[in-house]
């Protein structure tokens, strides 16, 4: 329950699903996964994003399997590594049968609908809150998150709400106004900058240099390409890691949640890898095994396709 939910944090379930069953059969316990390398988690979690989520699930499995086991209450639920508000309630009702207000994207919708709240997000959440509180059961709050959940996801749709079909539609006031299609208000979205950077690709007989990122940041921990410190705030410095001769090697685009990145690739012609270090030269021919993030897996094929 507890790893469903972290996976699925921004994340649809058609791509979280076969993470999630690669993990399950790797690691089937939550003390398997405490006992497993950082790197091998995070080579497993490679290409489903967001990869604070795994970081935090490592310090998480650890705190579980050192205290002998998940706590069954919202409150200590919490105080885990990587477990917010909504991971914490969604684990207690749903895994522990505890009454806990399960509030999440699609049950946001669902309630703004049903109570006619049409104050703009993200203010607006205390008050879905507050009226999803009031119509969680004590009984069977598990069955019943799960059912607002998948109310929202399958018929209290984001476009064209299925109204026919919902057991609610007597009771929802959005749609007795018939304003179900604009709620909720959401705000306007601000413009998404783009960012260019730099990704250094150098190659020697057979094996490509790797650098594993900071552990925190974006894609910390992860393995990837050498880079010249772009980030989500600025642009990189341009700066290659060696001296000596560097071709063009195309762009790569891609889209995180803030910002655009446009990734120019450096493919390294000269001869001083002795100026190298903190790294590791990894096969060519294995670096799907590498667990490199979607990103630099694109320039890493953008530079094989040569």
């Amino acid at each position: 329950m507890w790893l469903s939910e972290v996976m699925l944090q921004q994340t649809t379930t058609a791509h979280a699903g076969p993470y999630f069953a690669k993990f399950l059969a790797r690691w089937p316990t939550v003390d398997a996964l405490a006992a497993a390398p950082d790197e091998a988690i995070m080579a497993e979690w490679a290409g489903l994003g967001y990869y604070s989520r795994a970081r935090n699930a490592i310090a998480c499995a650890r705190a579980v399997a050192g205290r002998g086991g998940f706590p069954d209450t919202e409150e200590e639920l919490r105080a885990l590594p990587g477990l917010g508000a909504y991971t914490a309630a969604a684990v207690a009702a749903i895994a522990f049968g505890r009454r806990a207000v399960v509030v999440d994207a699609n049950v946001e919708r669902v309630v703004a609908r049903l109570f006619a709240i049409d104050e703009p997000l993200p203010g607006a959440r205390k008050a879905i809150r507050a009226a999803a509180e009031r119509i969680t059961p004590a009984r069977r709050p598990g069955d019943f998150a799960q059912a607002m959940m998948d109310l929202g996801a399958t018929i209290c749709t984001p476009r064209d709400p299925k109204c026919l079909l919902c057991p609610l539609s007597t009771e929802c006031r959005a749609l007795a106004q018939g304003r179900q299609a604009e709620l909720p208000v959401k705000a306007a979205k601000k413009a998404r900058p783009t960012r260019e950077g730099t990704a250094f690709w150098i190659e020697r007989e057979g094996q490509v240099w790797l650098v594993t990122r900071p552990p925190k940041g974006l894609l910390g921990g992860m393995r990837a390409l050498p880079d010249d410190r772009w980030t989500a705030r600025r642009d990189g410095g341009g700066d290659p890691p060696l001296s000596g001769a560097w071709r063009a090697g195309g762009v790569v685009r891609h889209t995180f949640t803030h910002f655009d990145l446009e990734l120019g690739l450096a493919i390294y012609a000269g001869d001083k890898w002795r100026e190298l270090d903190g790294g590791e030269w990894w096969p060519v021919a294995e670096l799907d095994a590498a667990g490199l993030p979607t990103l630099f897996a694109k320039a890493a094929r953008l530079a094989t396709a040569e």
